[in-house]
């Protein structure tokens, strides 16, 4: 993942797999220990990528306040603190109407290509659901429409049978304090909200 040649946890499991010719999927490691890794080899070999991530970060923040009536989690690399130039600023927003999101974009003028995201939301269900995809200066976006219900249960990780991690706008807040207080650390976000 660090070096781009996989694009996602799953992806990265994958590739691992077939280099150390490992079959058996429990002695691979889990999302946590990718990323883990992930940020350790940012911090050795690509500097820049924390100062990349809090200006991610920085527009996360702000994007979260104007899509506030949303209840928006933030989710993914930008999260994560791994994030990279191609990165994309996950947001999951909570709305029981499918189109209030859409009118929100077009009430201020926020051109969007739109499409399809499936997602699991537990062991036994995989639903189909609205995204939006978008620039905001040289930051890109992607809005995952979401059932209000889904504001308290995060759909599952890529690869793995644990909700994806994600954060509130306080919650985005407190880790970006916890980060410049101790120099850009990845800190614990608590529990996937």
């Amino acid at each position: 993942m660090g070096t781009g040649e996989a694009g996602d946890y799953l992806q990265a499991r994958r590739k691992a797999s077939q280099r150390l010719g490992i079959a058996d999927k429990a002695l691979l490691p889990a999302n946590q220990d990718i990323e883990q890794a992930l940020q350790d080899y940012q911090r050795l070999f690509r500097p820049e990528i924390a100062e990349l991530s809090h200006r991610y970060r920085e527009a996360a923040l702000e994007a979260m306040e104007f899509l506030a009536p949303f209840q928006p989690r933030l989710t993914g690399p930008v999260l994560d603190g791994t994030a990279d130039a191609q990165s994309v600023v996950t947001l999951h927003l909570h709305d029981d109407d499918a189109d209030a999101v859409a009118h929100h974009l077009q009430q201020h003028d926020i051109p969007a290509d739109t499409d399809l995201l499936r997602l699991r939301l537990d062991t036994r269900r995989e639903e189909e659901f609205p995204v939006w995809r978008f620039f905001a200066g040289n930051v890109a976006f992607e809005l995952v429409g979401l059932p209000s219900l889904q504001v308290r249960q995060a759909p599952l990780a890529s690869g793995e049978d644990q909700p994806m991690r994600r954060v509130s706008a306080t919650q985005l807040r407190r880790l970006m304090e916890e980060g410049e207080a101790s120099s850009g650390t990845a800190a614990d976000t608590g529990p996937h909200a």
